[in-house]
């Protein structure tokens, strides 16, 4: 293989994976916790895009349950988030014949 064959090869698959994070950070990952009385909804880049809260547990008694819920709920969905992004990346790495362990995008 010459060395424009590899720098060819090497532009496709910079903007195959501009594509790919693109479609990622544009996916929505969803969490939830307290048996699903709180659903979290995340985007591929961490942001928080929608709360769900079952009215059942406002208690303005004990306002620290339903924050411990609401993180609890946001850390399920971001981890959703942050596993979806590793197995892409992985499996595009992989496709390119790099060795284990080699995290994506350098």
């Amino acid at each position: 293989m010459n060395i424009q064959q590899m720098m060819k090869q090497a532009q496709k698959m910079q903007k195959e994976l501009a594509k790919t994070q693109e479609k990622l950070a544009d996916t929505e990952y969803e969490g939830s916790s307290g048996g699903g009385m709180i659903n979290v909804t995340v985007s591929g880049k961490g942001e928080l895009k929608k709360l769900k809260i079952d009215p059942s547990l406002i208690d303005p008694e004990d306002p620290e349950m339903l924050e411990d819920l609401i993180v609890a709920g946001f850390n399920n969905a971001k981890k959703e988030a942050d596993k979806a992004s590793e197995d892409t990346m992985s499996s595009m790495a992989g496709g390119m014949g790099l060795p284990p362990g080699i995290k994506m995008p350098f």
